[in-house]
């Protein structure tokens, strides 16, 4: 990607417990844009927050089980983020919880690749 093209910034909002058959869905969802050749995916961990369920969801020290709201941002360009929504789609009808995904009108200002 070239700085100042044109992106779409893809925000997918999930739980830390939400799955995919047997695995995390924010980990099926990460594997699926490396798969797809999108320029990368960052797994946002909140500490507080609530959806469709209206059910509050907080990080707690004397909690087993830590359900927190995930938020998962891939930056890419618009044909490529279009496409990779319509990949992932099928995932999100086979899940029983609920979940969000936005799209957004981005600008790359600076896009600089690291050595491996």
């Amino acid at each position: 990607m070239e700085t100042r093209d044109e992106a779409k910034l893809l925000r997918i909002f999930v739980s830390s417990t939400d799955k995919f058959k047997h695995a995390p869905l924010y980990e099926v969802v990460v594997f699926a844009a490396k798969r797809y050749g999108l320029a990368g995916a960052t797994v946002l961990k909140g500490f507080m927050g609530y959806g469709a369920s209206s059910v509050v969801n907080s990080q707690k020290l004397w909690e087993i089980t830590e359900k927190l709201p995930l938020v998962i941002e891939i930056v890419d360009e618009g044909a490529k983020i279009d496409g990779f929504v319509e990949t992932i789609l099928p995932y999100f009808e086979k899940i029983p919880k609920g979940g969000l995904i936005t799209l957004e009108k981005a600008t790359i200002v600076l896009h600089k690749s690291g050595n491996k």
